[in-house]
C-alpha cells in the first residue's frame, strides 16, 4: 500500500537481560499492559518495535478456547518476534484453567499468565479475574496444578485485593510463589477502585521486598519519567504500561507525548494501519483502527473536522489521503507561519472564533 513506512525495530539490545521468567530472559524494564480491545498482535508488533521488552495478548476466556471459539484463537496469534510471549488467560473453574491451558501451550507461548486482576462485572461477576482474590486458597491450587502440568513457566496479574477492607496481596503472592508461580504483576489498585484513585506504589515496594520472583508494577504510569520513578520507589523488576501507552508507543522509548512530531506521528500511523488491514481485512481493519486513531491525533490542531472525516471514512485508500492532505495543510501553516510570525495570531484567533 503506497504511504506505509516499515520502521526498524528499535528495541535497546543488550546483552545481560533484566530478569528472568525462570529460564525466559527478558531484556527491558517497560512492558505493554494486556488491555482488552487494544493489546492485539497489530498494538504488539508496534510496541515492540519501540521498546516493550514482552508481549501479553489480550485476556481469552478458558471456554472460549476449549469451545474452540474464532475470536479466542485470532487473539492467540502472535509473530516470533514478539518472543517473550505471554498468553493471558481467565477462568474461575480450575479444571477449565488447567484443560485450556494445556491447549494453548501447543501454539507455542515461552509463558502463560492467570489474569486476577480484572474487575468489570461480567468477568468478576463470575469468580474470574479479581474475584479469585478474594480465595488464596485457591489461586494456590490453581496455580500448583498449573506449574505441574505445563512446561512453560506460569505468571499471573494481580490487584491488591477485591476492596480496601481485604488487603490481602502479600497472602495472595505467597499463594502463588509457593505453588511455582515464576512472575507476579502488581496493578496497584483493588478490585473495588477501579481505574479510581491513586495506585499504592508503597503495597508494589512491599510486594517487591517479600517475593522471591520478578515483580512487575502497574498503575499510574502516566509519562515517561514516572516509568523510573516506580522502579525508584518500588524496586520492581520492571514497569507495565497500560492506558498511557494507547496513542503513544513512544512511552517505551521513555519520550512523552508533546515531544512527538507530526510527522512522527502520521509515520505510525501508516504503519499501524497497515498491520490492522493485513491481520483483519480492509474492511473490519479500517473500522477497528479508529479507535487507536483518535488517541493518535489527540492535541493536534485544526484537527477536529479531519477526525470526523478519519472515524467515517469506509476505505483505506481515503483514510491515506485525508491523511495526506492534513500533513499538506499542517506544512503550509508552519511555512506560513515562518515567513510572518504574525500569522500565528491570526490563525489562533481565527480558531477560537470558529
Amino acid at each position: 500500500m503506497s504511504g506505509m513506512i516499515n520502521l526498524p525495530d528499535t528495541r535497546p539490545q543488550k546483552n545481560t537481560p533484566t530478569f528472568w521468567v525462570r529460564n525466559i530472559p527478558v531484556y527491558g524494564d517497560v512492558i505493554l499492559s494486556p488491555m482488552a480491545g487494544f493489546s492485539d498482535k497489530p498494538y504488539r508488533l508496534i510496541c515492540r518495535e519501540y521498546g516493550s521488552a514482552m508481549s501479553y495478548t489480550e485476556f481469552v476466556s478458558a471456554e472460549g478456547i476449549l469451545y474452540g471459539n474464532h475470536r479466542t484463537r485470532e487473539m492467540l496469534e502472535f509473530d516470533p518476534s514478539e518472543s517473550p510471549m505471554v498468553f493471558q488467560i481467565f477462568g474461575n473453574d480450575e479444571e477449565k484453567l488447567a484443560q485450556a491451558a494445556k491447549k494453548i501451550e501447543a501454539l507455542g507461548p515461552d509463558i502463560i499468565d492467570l489474569n486476577m486482576g480484572c474487575s468489570v462485572r461480567k468477568v468478576s461477576g463470575r469468580g474470574a479475574g479479581a474475584a479469585l482474590l478474594r480465595d488464596p486458597a485457591k489461586i494456590g491450587r490453581i496455580f500448583r496444578r498449573l506449574s505441574r502440568e505445563l512446561s512453560v513457566p506460569v505468571t499471573g496479574k494481580i490487584r491488591l485485593g477485591w476492596d480496601s477492607d481485604s488487603l490481602n496481596y502479600l497472602e495472595v503472592v505467597r499463594a502463588m510463589e509457593e505453588n511455582g508461580a515464576a512472575l507476579v504483576a502488581v496493578h496497584g489498585r483493588t478490585k473495588g477502585q477501579g481505574y479510581k484513585g491513586q495506585a499504592n506504589w508503597d503495597a508494589i515496594a512491599e510486594i517487591k521486598q517479600a517475593a522471591n520472583i520478578p515483580v512487575i508494577g502497574n498503575g499510574d504510569v502516566k509519562v515517561a519519567a514516572d516509568i523510573d520513578r516506580m522502579k525508584q520507589h518500588t524496586g520492581c523488576d520492571a514497569v507495565m504500561v497500560a492506558r498511557a501507552a494507547i496513542g503513544n508507543p513512544w512511552i517505551f522509548r521513555r519520550k512523552d507525548i508533546q515531544q512527538v512530531t507530526l510527522a512522527e506521528k502520521a509515520q505510525l500511523i501508516y504503519r499501524h494501519l497497515e498491520l490492522m488491514l493485513d491481520f483483519y481485512g480492509p474492511e473490519r481493519g479500517l473500522v477497528m483502527f479508529r479507535k487507536h486513531v483518535v488517541k493518535y491525533v489527540r492535541g493536534l490542531s485544526h484537527m477536529a473536522q479531519v477526525k470526523q472525516q478519519l472515524v467515517t471514512c469506509t476505505r483505506p485508500e481515503e483514510f491515506i489521503a485525508l491523511m495526506n492532505r492534513y500533513e499538506a495543510d499542517a506544512e503550509a501553516r508552519a511555512a506560513r507561519t515562518i515567513q510572518n510570525p504574525a500569522y500565528r495570531i491570526q490563525s489562533t484567533e481565527f480558531k477560537v472564533a470558529g
